[in-house]
């Protein structure tokens, strides 16, 4: 299977994902996503693939459904229940860092055969934290005040809300992303190239979020509220 059907095939994952998190668990289920996200985006962000006939890095499509969940958690629940979402995606960052350092500090018994590739995996992993952090902090907090701002001035249309304030908040978070966590790493041509199409990605991401945010919205979760 090529990149592009694998990343088709990602987009439909994480989309019923997300939804069958929500359906399933309410906005304790919109958490857990986040979290998962957040972690498994900064992995595969050190990922570099050919996609459409060019180069970019993974963590497009899982990374930008967390914006997804904070506009059903800031339409189907508060503001304030949104800034949670932020702040558990943050701390899932931080302790997994942590963490995972001081499992690369142990010292492997002979018959390890893991230290190696997670030196590799986790080495990188304080720069592109606090690439993430920053970049997660900055994007997402204008993510939620954005999408209140025209929540306020116009109440009426849902997918004006929803793009307007992802697809703002997504160019905020690459620019400070890929600055701090690929400049001294590849290129500098590189950084742009990757940079240029991990935000048309996500914008594209941003807009096939559009009719699941709708279907959010008349959901009853089974659990919680």
């Amino acid at each position: 299977m090529t990149n592009a059907w694998l990343w088709i095939l990602e987009l439909a994952v994480c989309y019923i994902g997300i939804l069958l998190a929500y359906r399933l668990f309410g906005k304790s289920g919109l958490y857990v996503w986040i979290a998962m996200t957040t972690l498994i985006a900064n992995i595969q962000v050190l990922k570099t693939i050919e996609l459409f006939g060019m180069v970019t890095t993974l963590g497009n499509v899982i990374y930008g459904t967390s914006f997804l969940a904070t506009d059903i958690l800031s339409e189907n629940h508060s503001k304030k229940d949104a800034r949670t979402g932020v702040y558990i995606g943050i701390f899932a960052i931080v302790f997994t860092t942590i963490i995972m350092q001081m499992s690369l500090k142990f010292i492997p018994d002979a018959s390890d055969f893991a230290q190696p590739s997670m030196e590799v995996l986790f080495s990188i992993l304080p720069r592109v934290t606090l690439a993430s952090i920053t970049a997660y902090f900055v994007s997402q907090f204008h993510d939620v005040w954005a999408y209140h701002f025209w929540k306020k001035r116009k109440p009426n249309h849902l997918w004006l809300r929803n793009n307007a304030s992802t697809m703002v908040s997504q160019l905020i978070d690459s620019v400070i992303f890929h600055a701090i966590a690929f400049i001294g790493i590849f290129p500098f041509p590189i950084v742009v190239q990757i940079f240029l199409v991990s935000y048309v990605l996500k914008w594209v991401v941003a807009l096939i979020d559009t009719p699941f945010i709708y279907l959010a919205k008349k959901m009853k979760p089974q659990l919680g509220k």
